[in-house]
């Protein structure tokens, strides 16, 4: 059975509203009182109810966050640093990766203060139904949403990890990533190396871009392997994400080829586990903290005053230099494992 406020009342002797006061921090309680409903409070094993508080005071502390691709290491890193920076700042998080109609119904249920939505994939028009009850930020490309939005600048991402590599002297460089037409994030990558390509007249060839069809470390190891025994022979790649990354440094230890004196690696996704490698991977990307320390700002933001939100906000990306990247290498993998 549920302990009560009037439960809590009768142990401690004082009146329910005296609690209620006591439990909400009311200065107007004596500092001995407070103390002491507290501790009945404590060791009847009290627990809130949210929702009738919310009621109350109009305002629950929870912010509800969808997200529909729990398989997303590095997604895991954000919304793990969103959680403590909520955490810090006082606010719970609830979080669903239930489809987006049903989730934000359940945190309607809750009364949650703001949404979280993170999309990726092309929609004709986000439009939620019913509408929300809170207001929704949105993570990903603007293209899908008609709401406030923070994007990372991916493309130009990509493009400084070719200008850093062309800087090296490499010139026949690999990207390994998903070149998927329905995921916005993805294309972004793409169009920067694209982009970079181009501008820095880098040798082409149909084995230049290679598509993993997804994220995940499987299909970074089964393209990596493709790459190591492909004609072109590159000699640095610039790979799409960690998960992939995972995937294509097996292959190349497999293949007993070195980074970076044999091949320069250089993977998107600026979180702390790349440090992790048996090679510490260079990396670009918007670091995790500032993004979720962005993205806890603009929520409570649309919490206190809606209206002094920008509708689109981009982070800038940057390049951290660790140890797998260096000049060209002599020769190719090709006289190094023996194609």
């Amino acid at each position: 059975m549920n302990t009560t406020i009037k439960d809590i009342a009768r142990i401690a002797g004082v009146s329910y509203s005296t609690v209620s006061k006591a439990l909400n921090d009311n200065p107007l309680v004596a500092p001995r009182t407070k103390a002491k409903v507290v501790e009945v409070a404590r060791q009847m094993g009290y627990q809130p109810n949210m929702v009738a508080k919310s009621l109350v005071s109009k305002k629950s502390n929870i912010i509800g966050v969808v997200w529909p691709r729990a398989e997303r290491f590095t997604w895991s890193s954000l919304v793990t640093q969103i959680n403590n920076t909520l955490a810090a700042r006082s606010y719970n998080m609830l979080l669903s990766i239930n489809p987006v109609d049903s989730a934000i119904a359940v945190f309607s249920q809750f009364r949650v203060d703001a949404i979280l939505l993170f999309r990726e994939y092309i929609m004709d028009n986000l439009q939620v139904n019913p509408p929300a009850s809170a207001p929704i930020l949105h993570y990903g490309s603007p293209i899908v949403s008609g709401y406030p939005t923070i994007n990372v600048n991916r493309k130009k991402a990509m493009f400084e990890a070719v200008r850093y590599l062309h800087q090296l002297g490499h010139t026949r460089i690999s990207y390994i990533g998903d070149l998927s037409q329905m995921d916005l994030t993805q294309q972004e990558k793409q169009a920067g190396f694209q982009a970079a390509a181009l501008q820095f007249q880098l040798a082409a060839h149909p084995d230049m871009m290679l598509n993993t069809q997804d994220n995940s470390p499987d299909s970074g190891y089964q393209i990596g392997k493709q790459m190591i025994a492909s004609a072109f022979q590159p000699t640095a790649i610039v790979i799409g994400s960690y998960g992939l990354s995972v995937g294509v440094m097996r292959a190349l230890e497999e293949a007993h080829i070195r980074v970076p004196a044999d091949l320069s690696v250089i993977s998107y996704d600026n979180i702390p586990q790349m440090v992790n490698f048996s090679v510490p991977l260079t990396v670009v990307g918007a670091n995790v903290e500032c993004v979720a320390d962005m993205i806890v700002s603009t929520l409570i933001h649309l919490v206190e005053n809606p209206a002094i939100v920008a509708h689109y906000t981009e982070i800038d990306v940057e390049l951290v230099e660790r140890s797998s990247c260096g000049p060209p290498r002599l020769g190719d993998m090709s006289a190094k494992i023996g194609i």
